[in-house]
């Protein structure tokens, strides 16, 4: 059962990671074209509007997304999950257009507050917003039935128009940040029209006020933890504007990409995860399953970051051979292993949403909020963007731990937490032997025999010894 379990979320994820991945690697490939033609005051100027429009998001959305997730599985009944579907769509539709609107009366004062310059940058990235909001809902759908190749089909055209504006507007036509932005949302904004006609008999005119109500009850009090986590996420680039400029906005964010390379894994597996989660209905399956699920995560993060980390200075040379982001690379290792710790923290936050009492959520999260906000204070005006890098990693240590606490009175797990300690504790070991050698053989060399590192620390268990020695040639 357990065995069959985790194959179905791994299929679902890797599903859905072909358009992560695809997105990531394209990513990736725009950073020499921003670096070169951007700059580091340009790059950070599109870091600081993405920053304002994630947080803006989370407003908006008012916790819809997750409630959506929860309600949706609530009944088998079709015509039920039905409404529900075209409650959560006008209700998006309606504060994305509420949203864009605001944008663009105030744009002129959002400009002079984040030092853009450009109010029409600031008009573009709302219409990204609006683009975004409507997206995500309507691609929520295939997750909701476990469509993931209708998912990846999506993303995967959402990314090549995407690559191809951006490209055209900011090499072809020089328009600098706000040709980034404008090309950024195209490609949203083309498919979500495609996919307006292709689930049409999905989105009549329903809209039930007592469904929303009772929706908003379940995600209101998601909310503060999501703005909790925008804080930890995206409020360093605020902090690093505010104390030393643009520029070190613009190196500290190539870093921030570079170590996003994981996020392609944790949007795959976050995508599959809340409706894999939900659908179990055993609960003394669930708990099973998610001790599982939160070892094999961090280890493949943890391994990820061993990866990244330890190869940084080379990968910063590749995507900048200009020098002016050489620093980018010491706030990588960093940032790497924050991602994982968030990675593990988005397993334990399942089974309080399992048991609906996400009242509390926003304690942990702004805890943690509060930690890296008094850290960056406190850091950044002395160590730049390194400083941010600290503070990341430290609260996202805090929220994983703190939605451990939370989780144990809720819906508590038997976690294994000496293999988590020991996987961990080995990745990062290897990841400063690495880093301090200066080599890039070394650090191949260490990354792909991190495996074998965890063997005599009896990191296996038999059965997972057995499947290894099954898939070991000859």
């Amino acid at each position: 059962m357990l065995a069959r379990e985790l194959k179905r979320l791994g299929t679902q994820s890797a599903i859905y990671g072909l358009g992560g991945i695809v997105s990531r690697l394209i990513a990736v490939f725009l950073l020499p074209v921003y670096t070169v033609y951007l700059g580091t005051v340009g790059f950070g100027q599109i870091e600081t509007i993405v920053a304002l429009t994630t947080v803006l998001v989370i407003v908006l959305r008012l916790g819809i997304t997750s409630a959506f997730f929860r309600f949706y599985f609530d009944s088998e009944d079709q015509a039920r999950r039905t409404l529900v579907v075209r409650t959560s769509f006008w209700f998006t539709m309606g504060m994305a257009t509420f949203g864009l609107a605001l944008g663009w009366v105030f744009a002129g004062q959002i400009s002079d507050w984040l030092n853009l310059d450009n109010a029409w940058l600031v008009r573009a990235g709302f219409v990204g917003l609006w683009a975004q909001m409507n997206y995500a809902q309507m691609t929520s759908l295939f997750r909701v039935e476990e469509r993931p190749v209708g998912f990846a089909i999506a993303s995967v055209a959402n990314v090549l128009i995407t690559i191809g504006a951006t490209i055209a507007l900011v090499v072809g036509f020089h328009k600098g940040p706000i040709g980034a932005v404008i090309g950024n949302f195209l490609g949203t904004l083309s498919v979500y029209v495609v996919l307006l006609a292709y689930r049409r008999y999905q989105l009549g005119f329903q809209f039930d006020r007592r469904l929303l109500r009772a929706m908003n009850r379940f995600g209101l009090p998601l909310v503060p933890s999501a703005l909790a986590l925008w804080a930890i996420n995206l409020i360093d680039r605020l902090f690093i504007n505010g104390y030393k400029g643009q520029a070190e906005v613009g190196i500290y964010s190539l870093a921030v990409r570079i170590s996003s390379v994981i996020v392609f894994l944790m949007t795959a597996f976050q995508l599959a995860w809340p409706a894999f989660a939900y659908s179990i209905r055993d609960d003394s399956t669930a708990k099973r399953t998610y001790a599982y699920v939160l070892t094999y995560l961090l280890f493949v993060t943890c391994w990820m970051s061993l990866a990244i980390g330890s190869m940084a200075p080379w990968i910063v040379h590749l995507l900048a051979p200009s020098g002016h982001f050489h620093r980018s690379a010491e706030a990588v290792p960093i940032l790497c292993f924050a991602t994982a710790a968030y990675s593990g923290y988005s397993v334990l936050a399942i089974g309080i949403g399992r048991m609906r009492q996400t009242q509390l959520n926003w304690v942990v999260s702004g805890t943690a909020a509060l930690v890296n906000i008094v850290v960056n204070i406190a850091l950044i005006p002395v160590y730049g963007m390194m400083g941010a890098a600290v503070s990341t990693l430290i609260a996202y240590l805090v929220l994983f731990a703190g939605m451990w606490l939370r989780s144990r009175h809720v819906y508590p797990v038997d976690y294994q937490w000496r293999r988590i300690l020991t996987l961990s504790g080995v990745a990062v070991a290897l990841t400063a032997i690495a880093y301090s050698l200066h080599s890039l053989p070394v650090a191949i060399a260490l990354t792909l025999a991190y495996p074998l590192f965890l063997l005599p620390l009896r990191f296996y268990q038999p059965a997972e010894l057995t499947r290894l020695r099954r898939l070991a040639p000859g």
